[in-house]
């Protein structure tokens, strides 16, 4: 899973698959699924993150045991 924040739209994008997205559907207002070939959902997209989440603080709880990568 990879999480990154995109300044010049304010939108954060939760990536769950390594797969390209084929198609992108609007769930509520500002926030967008994205689905791959398959169908399967690939990310989510916040809009407009600033105005609905603080970020100033990411919290991880219950991980596998398995290797994490911070930039």
């Amino acid at each position: 899973m990879r999480l990154r924040y995109y300044a010049d739209t304010d939108s954060l994008y939760f990536g769950l698959k390594r797969s390209l997205g084929t198609e992108t559907r609007e769930v509520s207002d500002r926030l967008n699924v994205d689905l791959d070939a398959a169908g399967e959902v690939e990310g989510f997209d916040i809009d407009n993150e600033s105005t609905r989440l603080d970020l100033s603080k990411l919290e991880f709880e219950a991980l596998p045991d398995r290797s994490y990568t911070v930039a």
